[in-house]
């Protein structure tokens, strides 16, 4: 059941690949190109993790493969779309993040990369005002492409509101995303769950639950994909059967995910701009609950 939303998951995407494009028409407006980048960015790092967990099928891996090509070659034109934006916006940290990824993946721009290099040398790069969270997520970023950290990781991760392990009944939405994404930056994308800091990861363990349980109910299956996926992170993932099960059946038969409720209407590109998130995001968690399922029964190293 598992493996199964992150196969339709992928096979929509596939189908819609066209759908990342962010200059859909030829007088798309240059800002809403800049808008539109995000959404490769987040296929990529969720590609990254597909392959780096290995439990995908022969069909999967090949489907993601394609949508990754079809992403950098087509939609990013080989990078040059990245260098275009750092050009436009050179303290951006949009290009850098979509970039770092790819480059994982084994794509590549030295101009990408040298303008990174570049930019990174400015004492307003690390002036930068952004949310904790995201300052967290600059410092993985940096990590990962080589660079030292323009913020110290705990100084970061103390900063955020989960690692303040505040009352958990103040949990909306906004804060809820905030804690999934300080749990994605502190394991790598579910890469190390030993990242998470002990008094971390027992708060999650206490308190996941009932978020989870909070956003099931209400039906956001975007916010209950993404807390899925912060199980699966956890030294000692839940994988709770009746919350899969929801999540699985909120899932339309083509394989798109809606956010919350059902699925909307309307034409290609609205209905593509809804639900491309929800979607990659049930890949995601259906990839990494699947490897710590299938760990669990081999028995994961020590």
């Amino acid at each position: 059941m598992i493996h199964g939303v992150g196969d339709r998951a992928v096979a929509w995407l596939h189908r819609h690949r066209d759908g990342f494009h962010p200059r859909p028409e030829a007088d798309t407006p240059d800002r809403e190109v800049r808008d539109r980048l995000k959404p490769i960015g987040e296929l990529a790092l969720i590609g990254k993790v597909l392959f780096r967990e290995g439990v995908a099928g022969s069909r999967q891996a090949a489907r993601s493969r394609q949508l990754l090509d079809h992403a950098w070659r087509e939609q990013l034109d080989g990078g040059r779309l990245l260098a275009w934006m750092q050009r436009e916006e050179p303290l951006s940290p949009i290009p850098f993040e979509i970039y770092v990824p790819f480059r994982e993946l084994g794509y590549s721009s030295p101009e990408v990369e040298e303008n990174a290099r570049l930019t990174h040398r400015l004492d307003s790069w690390a002036a930068l005002e952004a949310l904790p969270v995201r300052r967290l997520g600059l410092a993985a970023f940096e990590r990962r492409f080589g660079l030292p950290a323009s913020i110290d990781p705990g100084e970061a991760v103390g900063a955020t509101w989960l690692g303040r392990l505040p009352e958990p009944w103040t949990v909306g939405l906004h804060i809820g995303y905030g804690i999934t994404h300080t749990v994605f930056h502190l394991t790598d994308w579910g890469e190390n769950p030993d990242g998470l800091p002990t008094d971390i990861a027992e708060y999650l363990a206490r308190w996941l639950p009932a978020w989870t349980d909070d956003w099931l109910e209400i039906g956001h299956w975007d916010l209950l994909g993404e807390l899925l996926v912060v199980d699966a992170c956890l030294p000692r993932p839940a994988l709770e059967d009746q919350v899969w099960r929801a999540f699985a059946a909120a899932q339309a038969p083509d394989g798109a995910m809606p956010a919350q409720g059902p699925l909307p209407e309307g034409d290609g590109r609205e209905i593509f701009d809804e639900v491309y998130h929800p979607t990659l995001v049930a890949a995601f968690a259906s990839v990494l609950a699947t490897s710590r399922a299938m760990g669990s029964l081999i028995g994961e190293p020590a």
